[in-house]
């Protein structure tokens, strides 16, 4: 079940020649692979394109009928791994994943296919992660493709330009037999738009013909002496292949004015933003019009010499608006224009930071300090729709923000994983400070507050392999911390069957939530839904225990602290040696409340009768000392005024958006805390009998409350 379905848009796909396609970026990724003949898609979702592995799978039907084989990658290996079809076949094949981490894990396959060349086009999409709402590490992956030798798309955030370059890049990768990676960042994901739909075209040769006369090449495999000439090939061969198909079919732009001393280049994905900033200082208007030069590569590896050179002579200068570090394109842009023997200055990190997301905000000061610099008069004659101090926030505005709390990322309300964290911290108050590797996924956040557990983190499925090195001799184990999702990707190989193989004395605890939470609730092969087109329900515990794990401990329900603590307690102190693995089990809450909520909201406006529990906190009960929360997190439990004029300290309450998991009644009982908490039952569309039990307590309530009000007045004298 993930997180959003696209059963409905899908019917677009259909549209034909001559239809105006609208919709979202990601559908206008999937029409364009199938206007241009794709035979086999695969891949593995991570942000900024989990949705178009989720649109993939809602249009199976449409892929089946066109003969496009589509399938849910274990992981970005077994995705690139794919494009094996690709090497010997006239076939078009397309993967996906997330940026640099999805790339790092595809690395092997990417190289080989790389190295050895291609015959049908093939295009790798990579959702490019970069800047303040990623939750990677700050790469790109310009690197990748230079190091390799793939081609690298960038195309402008408009659907006209994402369906071109899907089908340029096919193009591009057959007339230079090299993969061709597309980069698409959040924004162009998810933007909106239009663009002249095509026909579907089903694959001109399938993989079952393929199977039907399979070719076999030598030269196309990574051995010696072949792997010596692919480096001679890729020089003298796909590169100059790939310079002429991008010259020729004009896939960088030029736009703007044709005039000037100065002039801008900007790789395509930032080009919406560029023309963003030029409005507001007045260079351009709302259309994208401007008498500045620029240049758009779409194309941003490999660049074309003659087209820089072109529009960089008699310039006194030009802007590279280059997103990231190292600046890859400004160094090449220096060579090139050396090596031409033109003068024309290229400044980018001098006036633009040498690292982080180019934001309007930053584009604008740095182009401001371009123009000032190098076209002084005609910056002057512009009018910036915002004064020119307001590029930057006000002081009074700086300082306030300063006072602002950090808001760190945490669970959602309701998370199972979140009494896991809570359990881990009461056995540190018995057990001492633990060494805890972590894991990709949402139980990451278990290292921010309120929890602040983990050591490291080093990839997804990791978590384990993370803590081998601690693999001593000693009465004290280290604890990691792995998900479901990272067990099936890399996980019970890395992880698990390397603890069993060096009979590691590490406890592991996996985190079963049901689906790959993290990425959008996405199924699994151990998720408990019935999937049409996947085989799912095969649970992790007979996983562990086939790579060999003889100490293992299945908690079917998180929510129960008291158990979680004792089972982890007994995994810290057991006296057997070797791997100890804890199965934590209980349904992720977000897709149990897209699955409820909805026949919840239907039963209740049926006028059925329908019981919410809620849990809340007695004020009157409640010592304000808050240990709760530093124990739960949950979003859903706050503080507010204390209701008693003689106490000033805050109490917690629980907001309305309480789920009804029960984990802050559960912690006050396992951590021994008072006893504040309450659990309620909200009956909608209530019976009679319901109305009448109701009544029936309040007048008892009524009764005990008039008789301990005439106690009071009777010792008040």
């Amino acid at each position: 079940m993930a997180e959003r379905s696209f059963a409905h848009e899908v019917g677009k796909l259909r549209m034909g020649l001559g239809q105006e396609f609208r919709g979202e970026g990601i559908l206008a990724v999937t029409k364009a692979l199938l206007q241009s003949g794709v035979g086999y898609v695969g891949g593995y979702q991570g942000a900024p394109i989990s949705h178009l592995m989720d649109v993939l799978s809602d249009a199976q039907g449409l892929l089946q009928e066109l003969g496009v084989h589509f399938e849910a990658s274990a992981s970005e290996a077994a995705a690139a791994a794919m494009l094996a079809a690709s090497v010997n076949y006239p076939i078009r094949g397309a993967v996906t994943w997330k940026s640099t981490v999805g790339t790092n894990v595809a690395s092997d396959a990417l190289a080989n296919v790389a190295s050895g060349g291609v015959t049908g086009g093939a295009l790798v999409i990579v959702g490019e992660d970069y800047g303040e709402g990623s939750s990677i590490m700050q790469e790109r992956s310009h690197a990748f493709a230079m190091k390799s030798q793939m081609w690298l798309l960038d195309p402008r955030p408009n659907l006209e330009s994402i369906v071109a370059m899907v089908e340029h890049g096919f193009a591009l990768s057959e007339a230079s037999n090299t993969p061709v990676m597309l980069e698409l960042r959040v924004r162009a994901c998810h933007v909106y738009g239009s663009f002249v739909a095509k026909d579907n075209r089903p694959p001109k040769f399938t993989l079952q013909d393929a199977l039907d006369s399979p070719t076999r090449d030598v030269n196309r495999i990574v051995l010696p002496p072949a792997n010596f000439l692919h480096e001679q090939e890729k020089i003298q061969k796909r590169w100059p292949a790939a310079i002429e198909y991008v010259r020729r079919n004009k896939l960088n732009e030029f736009l703007g004015g044709s005039a000037g001393e100065v002039g801008i280049i900007v790789q395509g994905g930032l080009y919406n933003t560029l023309i963003r900033a030029l409005e507001l200082l007045g260079l351009a208007d709302s259309t994208g019009a401007t008498d500045l030069p620029l240049y758009v590569l779409n194309v941003t590896y490999p660049l074309i010499d003659e087209e820089i050179v072109e529009f960089c002579r008699g310039k006194r200068a030009v802007l590279m608006v280059e997103e990231g570090q190292p600046e890859y394109i400004e160094q090449a842009l220096n060579t090139i224009l050396r090596n031409a023997d033109v003068p024309t200055r290229v400044i980018g990190k001098e006036v633009l930071p040498r690292a982080g997301e180019y934001t309007g905000q930053v584009l604008q000061i740095g182009i401001r300090a371009f123009m000032r610099k190098y076209a002084a008069e005609q910056f002057a004659a512009a009018t910036p729709l915002i004064p020119s101090q307001a590029a930057e926030l006000p002081k009074e505005v700086q300082a306030l923000a300063a006072l602002l709390p950090v808001r760190p990322a945490g669970f959602c309300t309701g998370c199972p994983e979140r009494p896991i964290f809570t359990a881990m911290k009461l056995v540190q108050r018995e057990l001492g400070p633990l060494h805890i590797s972590c894991d990709i996924g949402c139980h990451l956040f278990s290292i921010l507050p309120p929890f602040n557990l983990g050591n490291t983190t080093m990839g997804y499925g990791l978590g384990a392999a993370g803590a081998s090195a601690f693999n001593a001799p000693r009465n004290k184990r280290a604890l990691a911390v792995m998900g479901d999702g990272g067990f099936w990707h890399n996980g019970l190989t890395s992880g698990v069957g390397n603890a069993v193989f060096n009979q590691s004395d590490q406890v592991l605890v996996v985190v079963d939530n049901g689906y790959s939470a993290a990425t959008g609730g996405q199924d699994i092969l151990s998720s408990r839904a019935v999937n049409r087109s996947k085989s799912t329900r095969h649970p992790i515990a007979d996983a562990v225990k086939g790579v060999g794990v003889k100490w293992l401990r299945v908690i079917d329900r998180t929510y129960d602290v008291g158990r979680m603590r004792d089972v982890l307690r007994e995994a810290m102190t057991a006296p057997e040696k070797g791997p100890k693995v804890i199965l934590a089990a209980s349904e992720c809450m977000l897709n149990r409340q897209r699955r409820e909520r909805p026949a919840f909201n239907k039963a209740v406006g049926e006028g059925k009768r329908v019981v919410r529990e809620r849990f809340g906190v007695d004020a009157d009960t409640c010592t304000g000392d808050h240990s709760c929360i530093r124990l739960s997190g949950c979003p859903s439990l706050t503080i507010r005024p204390n209701p008693d004029p003689l106490r000033q300290d805050p109490i917690a309450h629980v907001d309305n958006s309480c789920v009804g998991c029960g984990v802050c009644g559960e912690v006050a009982h396992a951590a021994v805390l008072c006893p504040s908490f309450y659990r309620a039952q909200v009956v909608f569309n209530p019976s009679k009998w319901d109305r009448f039990v109701s009544g029936v307590r309040k007048r008892v309530i009524q009764f005990l409350q008039r008789r301990a009000d005439r106690r009071r007045m009777r010792y008040a004298f």
